[in-house]
């Protein structure tokens, strides 16, 4: 059961070598932007039930050298456990994208919707934790005309997969320094999507530690590698990502009963 769940992430990693290959192999000339970021975030986990949860991302994301605004976005979904290590989500973001680059003298602030569907599964080996994420995402993006916003949205479909390793380092005051690793590939689908079948890989490597028994900070390096809409362009970032991780019990507290 367990190699099954790995051949299905085996699939994925395939597919994404297979559409970077793609993504290389139209035209000739590429033209790579590299760019500096730095991530702030709180991450809020409500636990309703046993087996609900809620979860709420807030995010501000700038650029560095120069300091501009990038990205901002509120993301929530409501997440369901199954059993045997699934869960399910459904989830909705909503987002204002700044210009693309931090010298722009635009000022156009595009908003987008996101409706989500999600899978996780988690495997213990050990000391280790594999967890393997499916999202299949809806983006409706705001229209755009002379540099200003129009009425209505425009849409496609992204599909995401992403592998994240995590183990437990050493202990600091009875806790545990935990070191995490991901490697996520996305993929673009849609009658509007041409030259970029293939969206970006973002590899990332962290450090989270628990300050508390309901927030845990985390730290990491980002490298954020993306093909852009004419498919001969793409960005290459550096990212610094701070995040807050906050975990709140909302359960009703079982009592005993006295006889």
């Amino acid at each position: 059961m367990v190699c099954s769940y790995l051949a299905y992430g085996l699939c994925f990693v395939l597919a994404y070598l297979l559409a970077v290959s793609c993504a290389f192999s139209q035209g000739t000339a590429k033209q790579v932007t590299h760019q500096q970021l730095i991530w702030y975030g709180y991450h809020n986990t409500l636990e309703l039930h046993p087996k609900w949860l809620v979860n709420t991302e807030v995010e501000e994301r700038r650029f560095m050298n120069p300091d501009a605004q990038h990205h901002f976005l509120v993301r929530s979904q409501l997440r369901r456990q199954l059993g045997n290590n699934w869960d399910a989500s459904v989830g909705f973001m909503y987002s204002l994208q700044s210009p693309q680059e931090p010298k722009s003298t635009e000022n156009l602030v595009v908003p987008e919707l996101r409706p989500h569907l999600q899978l996780d599964y988690r495997q213990a080996l050990n000391k280790l934790t594999i967890a393997h994420r499916y999202r299949a995402e809806r983006r409706y993006f705001r229209n755009t005309a002379n540099e200003d916003l129009a009425e209505g949205y425009q849409a496609n479909y992204r599909f995401r997969y992403r592998l994240s390793l995590e183990y437990p380092l050493f202990l600091i005051r009875q806790q545990a320094l935990r070191v995490r690793v991901n490697d996520e590939i996305m993929i673009n689908a849609g009658k509007r999507v041409a030259n970029n079948r293939f969206d970006q890989n973002r590899i990332y490597l962290g450090l989270s530690y628990p300050i508390h028994k309901s927030i845990n900070l985390e730290a990491g390096y980002l490298k954020w590698f993306q093909q852009r809409a004419s498919g001969s362009q793409f960005y290459s970032r550096d990212i610094i990502r701070l995040i807050v991780n906050h975990k709140i019990n909302l359960r009703r507290k079982e009592t005993d009963a006295v006889e």
